[in-house]
């Protein structure tokens, strides 16, 4: 045979073994990557996926809600509220229990014991697994307020707390389902309190209890402006969210509304809230501050008082009483006050109070109070009553409170830089 011959044999040899050993890799290749990767064992628990709270704000709302899972795989990107629970028992990062349908379906016997309704849903009456008496919040097919703004509400109850906030006890999102789950707080709304008219007279509201309901719902939005990092604003603030628990204290409720406040730029977004407790001024502008909060306390002050809501006319109240103000007399308050309490309350205190709520209704948000001047001003109020029942120890109590809260509120105004 030729060299010529032995040349060819040669080449076809070697590509038929260069063709098999490219062969085998390929297919050595493909069998390794369809073999699971098993990570290391390690002690630490199944990390868990907080809500993201920069995309979970209603109408530019900020307060959140978290849903427990397992951190998906980086190529996916499903919202929080399709993952849905996996474990019954399970918390979220937060440390919020998070409970699957079928218990809150057997906590409120198949939702049978209604508490109430409001824009977000009904609220069912509850007894957890624990024993406790719970209210389950839920989020209706048709609610005015949506996924976003239970996301807000669950992110800022799971780090906001105070004496002075309702407690959320844990959340479902499970089946489509979205549900809160507060403390239980048995006296219901401010709201039922001031406007229904079945009530015995041992659960009319006191001229003493109408004053210590103020001071705690002052002393909520005092931790949510001057408290939380960074400040919150409720942007709701109206007597059906402000909620009774068994001693007639006040928690501040529903935040689903609810924004950070972030400077130096303002919030500019679509108009939310409720209609007659909204700030002209956040109306005319579309830009919320912590003093929009102020006039809405002042309206509700103003409801203490008269009993009487926005919708049934307590502007012509407010007028009135501006005018007198206007004119350097002093308003008849006596006149507007609420028939229950008729002969039953202090003129003096009567006349400081409505002044506050004045004060916090001024046409010019930089010229309204801060939370602390008015806490201020109403423990004065409220040491004033402990005084005529005699009881010294408290009252030195409330002093030093508010020798502590006046050097509080003197430090902000050397240090802080203004909202507006």
């Amino acid at each position: 045979m030729s060299h010529y011959g032995v040349a060819i044999i040669s080449t076809i040899v070697g590509l038929g073994i260069g063709i098999l050993l490219a062969t085998c890799v390929f297919f050595y290749t493909r069998i390794c990557r369809k073999r699971p990767h098993f990570p290391l064992q390690s002690n630490r628990p199944p990390t868990q996926t907080p809500i993201d709270s920069s995309s979970g704000s209603f109408s530019d709302a900020s307060t959140v809600s978290s849903v427990i899972q397992e951190i998906p795989r980086p190529q996916e990107h499903r919202s929080w509220f399709t993952r849905g629970n996996r474990c019954a028992d399970n918390k979220s990062k937060q440390g919020i229990p998070i409970f699957p349908y079928k218990d809150i379906e057997k906590a409120t016997v198949n939702f049978t014991t209604i508490l109430g309704q409001g824009s977000f849903g009904p609220v069912y009456k509850a007894t957890m697994p624990g024993g406790e008496v719970a209210a389950v919040k839920v989020l209706a097919s048709d609610s005015t307020q949506g996924e976003r703004e239970f996301q807000t509400e669950v992110d800022l109850l799971s780090r906001l707390h105070h004496r002075n906030l309702v407690n959320l006890v844990g959340y479902c999102v499970d089946k489509g389902h979205r549900m809160l789950i507060y403390q239980f707080m048995s006296n219901g709304s401010l709201e039922s309190h001031l406007y229904c008219d079945d009530l015995e007279d041992s659960k009319i509201l006191s001229w003493e209890q109408r004053i210590e309901i103020i001071l705690d719902v002052c002393h909520g939005i005092e931790y949510l402006h001057e408290g939380a990092v960074p400040a919150v604003m409720h942007r709701d603030l109206k007597p059906a969210n402000i909620l009774l628990d068994e001693s007639m204290r006040a928690k501040v409720a529903d935040f689903g509304l609810s924004k950070e406040q972030v400077r130096p730029r303002r919030h500019k977004s679509g108009l939310k809230g409720t209609y007659g407790y909204m700030d002209p001024n956040y109306i005319s502008s579309n830009r919320f501050t912590t003093k929009s909060d102020i006039y809405s306390l002042g309206l509700i002050i103003f409801e203490l008082i008269c009993a009487i809501n926005p919708q049934q006319g307590l502007q012509n109240y407010i007028d009135l009483c501006s005018m007198s103000e206007d004119e350097n007399e002093n308003a008849d308050w006596e006149d507007i006050v609420d028939k229950k309490l008729e002969g039953k309350c202090d003129p003096y205190e009567l006349r400081i109070l409505g002044d506050v709520a004045l004060k916090c209704l001024h046409k010019t948000s930089k010229k309204r109070p801060s939370v602390g001047e008015i806490i201020l001003t109403i423990s004065k109020i409220k040491q004033r009553q402990l005084a005529k029942k005699g009881i010294p120890q408290i009252l030195q109590r409330i002093e030093t409170q508010q020798k502590q809260l006046q050097t509080k509120t003197m430090k902000k105004i050397h240090v802080n830089v203004p909202v507006e």
